[in-house]
C-alpha cells in the first residue's frame, strides 16, 4: 500500500461514524478556543461552568475571537433572548424554553448545556408515559432482591446525576409529562435536594446544577404546569424568525451542516429554492402574501423552519441522486405538499387555493406551479 493510500485510510478511520455528534463533540474546537479566550481575558465564570456567560453567548450567537477563530452561530435570533436564558442559568432559577414546534428549543437547550457543562446528554424525554423514576431514580432489581436497598442498587436519573456533578439537566416536552410526575421537580428546584427515603439519605445539588426544560406552545392544555412548578422556572419564549432573510439564513446553515453529517453530495445553487420554500411557508403561516395584497387561508400545521430544513434536505437528496445535481422546483414540491397538507379535508383546499391565487401568476414560479400541480393531482 502506498503512503498516500495508507494516510487516506487512516484519515477515514478517524472520521466519526455516528449519524449525529453531540454538540460538545461536533463543536469541540470552538469550545476549546472559547475556553482559551476566557482564560486570557480573566472573565468571571459561575461555579462549575466551563465557559463564562460572555463565551456561552458568543458560542450560541457566533463571533470572531481575538486570535481570529470564527465561532459559527448556533442560534439566529434576538441576542437579548439568549442573554436572558444564560443569565437565568447563572441564578437559582431553572429555564423553560417555550415556542411553537420548530423554533429551535431543543437545539438551544443542547448547545447551552454543551457550553456550560460540557455535557448535553443528561436528558429526560417527556412523554405521556414518562415515569417518576425518570425524574428521580430507579432500582436495579437484581441487586435490590439480592442485597436490599443500597446505593449500589440505585439507578440515578439524569436529573440526579446532574445534581451530583453540578451540571445542566435537560427535560424535553415538559408539558407532555403527567402532572404528578412533573411535580416531582418542585422539591428538586426549590430545595435543591432529592430525598431517597428508602435509604434515609438525600442527594444535594452541587453548585452549577440547573434544569433547562422545553415546552410546545401548541401543547397548551395537555398537561399544564402547576403554578407552584411554573414559579420555579423563568420562561423564555423563542419566536419564529422575524424576517425572511433571517429564516433563509437559518435554513441554509442547518441544511449545509445536515448535508455534511449525512454525506450528501453537494448541490450548487440551492439558494433560489430555499428562498422559495421559506416564502411559501411564511406566507401560509401568516395568512398574507409578502406584498401584503392577498389574504390567504392558513393550514393546520406550523410550517416552521425545522420543516423547511427537512423539505430542502429531502430535495437535495433527490437532486443529487436522481436529478442533474441542481436543486429544482420538482425536487421540493412533494416535500412542501407533505408539510402543508397535514389534514387532507381542510389543508388540501388551502394548498390548492395558494397554488392558483399566488404561485400560478407569480413571476419566475411557473416551473414550481407545474411541479406542485403534478404531485398534488
Amino acid at each position: 500500500m502506498s503512503d498516500t493510500a495508507a494516510a487516506a485510510e487512516a484519515s477515514e478511520a478517524t472520521q466519526p461514524t455516528v449519524l449525529r455528534l453531540h454538540a460538545e463533540h461536533a463543536f469541540a474546537g470552538e469550545l476549546e478556543a472559547l475556553r482559551k479566550a476566557d482564560a486570557d481575558s480573566g472573565r468571571p465564570k459561575p461555579p462549575r461552568w466551563k465557559l463564562s456567560p460572555w463565551a456561552v453567548s458568543t458560542y450560541l450567537l457566533g463571533g470572531t475571537l481575538p486570535d481570529g477563530t470564527v465561532i459559527t452561530p448556533k442560534y439566529i435570533g434576538p441576542r437579548r433572548i439568549v442573554e436572558i436564558a444564560i443569565a437565568t442559568l447563572a441564578t437559582d432559577r431553572a429555564l423553560l424554553l417555550v415556542g411553537v414546534p420548530g423554533t429551535a428549543k431543543t437545539w438551544v437547550s443542547e448547545h447551552l448545556a454543551a457550553a456550560i457543562s460540557g455535557d448535553s446528554t443528561l436528558l429526560v424525554q417527556g412523554t405521556a408515559g414518562t415515569p417518576e423514576e425518570a425524574m428521580r431514580y430507579g432500582w436495579n432489581y437484581a441487586q435490590l432482591l439480592a442485597h436490599g436497598p443500597s446505593r449500589d442498587a440505585l439507578v440515578p436519573s439524569p436529573l440526579m446525576r446532574a445534581m451530583a456533578t453540578g451540571a445542566i439537566a435537560r427535560i424535553e416536552e415538559l408539558t407532555r409529562i403527567p402532572a404528578d410526575v412533573q411535580d416531582t421537580l418542585i422539591t428538586i428546584l426549590s430545595e435543591k435536594t432529592l430525598p431517597i427515603p428508602e435509604l434515609g439519605e438525600e442527594t444535594q445539588a452541587e453548585k452549577g446544577f440547573s434544569v433547562i426544560a422545553t415546552a410546545n406552545d401548541r401543547d397548551k392544555g395537555v398537561n399544564e404546569l402547576s403554578s407552584a412548578l411554573r414559579r420555579r422556572f423563568n420562561t423564555v419564549v423563542l419566536p419564529l424568525p422575524g424576517t425572511a432573510e433571517e429564516e433563509i439564513e437559518i435554513v441554509s446553515q442547518r441544511v449545509k451542516s445536515l448535508g455534511k453529517a449525512l454525506e450528501l453530495p453537494e448541490v450548487p445553487a440551492a439558494h433560489e429554492e430555499i428562498r422559495r420554500v421559506v416564502t411559501v411557508f411564511r406566507e401560509l403561516r401568516s395568512g398574507l402574501t409578502e406584498d401584503g395584497k392577498t389574504k390567504l387561508k392558513t393550514p393546520s400545521g406550523t410550517l416552521s423552519p425545522a420543516e423547511a430544513i427537512s423539505v430542502v434536505a429531502g430535495g437535495i437528496a433527490l437532486a443529487a441522486h436522481f436529478g442533474d445535481g441542481t436543486l429544482r422546483p420538482a425536487d421540493v414540491a412533494a416535500g412542501i405538499l407533505g408539510a402543508v397538507v397535514k389534514d387532507s379535508s381542510t389543508d388540501k383546499l388551502v394548498w390548492q387555493e395558494y397554488l392558483e391565487t399566488v404561485a400560478r401568476g407569480r413571476e419566475g414560479w411557473t416551473d414550481f406551479y407545474r411541479s406542485c400541480r403534478e404531485v398534488s393531482a
